[in-house]
């Protein structure tokens, strides 16, 4: 007969703590960020619209995520066709540069040509960030009517967003 095999729960109880601290790594290297919800995206492109509305103007307003990912889109009503694409453009960049978009058209009127090689960006002035707390959550790019016209629209949409 053989004899019985004894187990020890020894080597269990040392492994446990060793594998549940080596999933705790992994969380530190991960970071807590806030994004702008559906929700609050569509309460800062409404006040857009209802800024531009008020003033008989017609603009295409784009809300993206810190990455530039679109999350809320409105287009007036007789809008040029143009700006849709140049609000979405707007929002992205002022996203992902984590800046107004003002600041590159400067650079840009300063002579920083650099930015002109960069894909995908837009160094029209009114995209706006978005920031709550000191982070950037996401941005706001309005097109559609002159410079400051749009500037207002976006800074009605910036201040309908409440933290």
């Amino acid at each position: 007969m053989t004899p019985p095999v004894q187990l020890s729960l020894r080597p269990l109880l040392i492994a446990a703590p060793l594998m549940l601290g080596a999933a705790t790594p992994g969380f530190a290297q991960l970071l807590d960020t806030k994004v702008v919800s559906l929700d609050a995206a569509r309460t800062v492109a409404a006040a857009a619209e209802a800024h531009a509305r008020g003033n008989g103007w017609q603009i295409a307003i784009a809300v993206v995520d810190p990455g530039g990912g679109l999350v809320a889109f409105h287009r007036m009503d007789g809008v040029q066709h143009g700006s849709l694409d140049v609000s979405i453009g707007k929002a992205r960049t002022a996203a992902r540069f984590r800046r107004p978009t003002k600041a590159l058209a400067e650079a840009l009127a300063g002579g920083r040509m650099g930015f002109l090689g960069v894909e995908g960006v837009v160094q029209l002035e009114r995209g706006v960030p978005l920031v709550v707390n000191g982070a950037v959550v996401g941005a706001i790019g309005v097109s559609g009517m002159t410079g400051e016209q749009d500037a207002a629209a976006a800074a009605a949409g910036v201040a309908a967003l409440k933290p």
